[in-house]
């Protein structure tokens, strides 16, 4: 039975109250062990620590030395990459195909690009004349914000979350980090890295809890947290929101969205069907960019549904290490209710069930999992809650339209704006559309394509600020002016 616990000031330590709860495998729902829940103490604990390396070794590194010190992590998280890989494998039931491509390298790169950024960032200068006839020199410093709350989502837990430490880190920040009570142990073992490679105490902390109540709200209301960056829901980032308000605290969030794939006639047909199998069921559908809105041109509209339905129904559930497991449970017994309750809204509204709309017929000894099945449905107008509502589980529903300006309109038709993606032979079209759209992100021919170096955040009620490459240091550094007269 394995323990969880927090780690404050390069130590790991269990709490005060003695509160645990526990960490289940969402594959067959098997303990995995118990988490020490952070309390005022311990959040106070880290936050202290924090703010004390701030002061300390870690505030004195010149930029070089802390980039030595990144490319030593994520180093260290290479060196051990099984040991991230069975962590991440064990939270979320995700099959090893996709946490060993996408999460443990990911959660790797994300130090080494952001050592790499840091390292060439560079501010505005100006002279001017002055009055009297002086010379003065006006010339922007950029430090660090300070002590950084990171609120982590359970999705992708190591990728998301060191896409927010390495970054404030380069930029000479100190963080704590509240992980998602479902997924707490990548973000745990995060700590063994940073005390192997050297990082001084204070830099890196971990406090274990939930959200209202818990670690979460102490840690975001928090009056030494310089700044506040999340990734997950809309409703809790309003509730962050309101506590960062106290004390007028920046923050940086990628919230919820209801992204849409929009499939032309002309696209290349095998490309867009498998990139839209991608996005409407990788991770079972558990990623912040992925399409739950799929609008297909009427000329290919009943061909595209049909190849889809392939597609969804070849998407093999089963243990994370089998060959052929194309698809793994969603994160949890709640989220499982959640997903399945919208499957059965879509039936009451009257939708057409194309394929899926329940639970997979599992193994026994898997029957307890979190599973759902890849799902599929048409014939539901633009206000039914399978379109309008975020779901984040493996479904989509698929509209036929006729006009460009048309299917623009009810892909903008909604509260949210993460991403999007556009499949069309027509370049032009598809870049004049890009600009229409009100997203964030918009692909074209292609799906979760990134570019470390390029912006990352969401529009509307999607998110707030920009994260990646040199955007990143708008939130984790503060600008300074410093004019000279001589």
């Amino acid at each position: 039975m394995k323990e969880f616990l927090n780690f404050i000031n390069g130590e790991y330590v269990r709490n005060a109250s003695g509160k645990t709860f526990e960490n289940r495998n969402p594959v067959d729902n098997s303990l995995i062990g118990n988490v020490f829940e952070a309390g005022h103490a311990e959040v106070d604990a880290a936050v202290i620590a924090a703010r004390a390396a701030l002061k300390g070794d870690w505030g004195r590194l010149a930029i070089g030395e802390r980039v030595k010190l990144l490319d030593a992590v994520a180093n260290e998280i290479n060196r051990r990459f099984d040991d991230f890989l069975q962590a991440e494998i064990a939270d979320t039931g995700k099959p090893y195909d996709l946490a060993s491509h996408v999460d443990i390298p990911r959660g790797a790169a994300n130090f080494q690009v952001f050592a790499d950024t840091i390292k060439s960032m560079s501010t505005e200068s100006f002279n001017m004349r002055t009055p009297d006839g002086k010379t003065a020199l006006s010339y922007g410093v950029r430090v660090p914000r300070g002590v950084i709350a990171v609120v982590c989502p359970w999705n992708l837990p190591l990728l998301l979350m060191t896409w927010k430490v390495g970054p404030a880190l380069a930029c000479g920040n100190t963080v704590v980090v509240k992980p998602s009570e479902d997924t707490p142990a990548t973000a745990t073992l995060l700590g063994e890295v940073m005390n192997a490679v050297g990082m001084p105490k204070g830099v890196y902390n971990v406090v274990q809890g939930f959200g209202p109540g818990s670690a979460g709200e102490f840690l975001t209301k928090h009056p030494g947290v310089n700044g506040i960056t999340f990734t997950g829901e809309t409703r809790t980032g309003t509730a962050i929101m309101q506590a960062a308000a106290v004390g007028v605290r920046p923050v940086s969030m990628e919230l919820g969205g209801k992204n849409a794939a929009v499939v032309f006639a002309d696209c290349d047909f095998q490309t867009a069907v498998d990139t839209v199998t991608r996005s409407c069921f990788e991770n079972a559908g558990q990623v912040c960019l992925g399409t739950e809105r799929v609008y297909v041109e009427r000329p290919i509209f009943d061909k595209f549904v049909a190849a889809l339905k392939v597609k969804a129904e070849g998407m093999k559930p089963g243990l994370p290490f089998e060959k052929d497991t194309k698809i793994g449970p969603v994160i949890s017994k709640e989220h499982q209710k959640k997903v399945l309750s919208y499957y059965q809204k879509a039936k009451d509204q009257g939708a057409t069930v194309v394929t899926g709309g329940g639970v997979p017929d599992m193994p026994e000894s898997l029957k307890d999992g979190c599973w759902v099945q890849p799902t599929i449905w048409t014939g539901l107008p633009e206000t039914a809650a399978v379109i309008t509502d975020e779901i984040f589980g493996p479904c989509c529903h698929i509209s036929p339209f006729d006009t460009e300006e048309e299917v623009v309109a009810k892909v903008n038709n909604n509260p949210y704006g993460l991403a999007t993606s556009i499949y069309s032979q027509d370049i032009g079209r598809a870049n004049r559309m890009a600009q229409s759209i009100e997203v964030g992100l918009c692909w074209i021919n292609s799906w979760f394509l990134r570019d470390l170096r390029t912006s990352f955040g969401g529009s509307k009620q999607s998110g707030i600020g920009r994260e990646g490459g040199v955007h990143s240091f708008e939130f984790y550094t503060d600008l300074r002016n410093v004019m000279v007269k001589f």
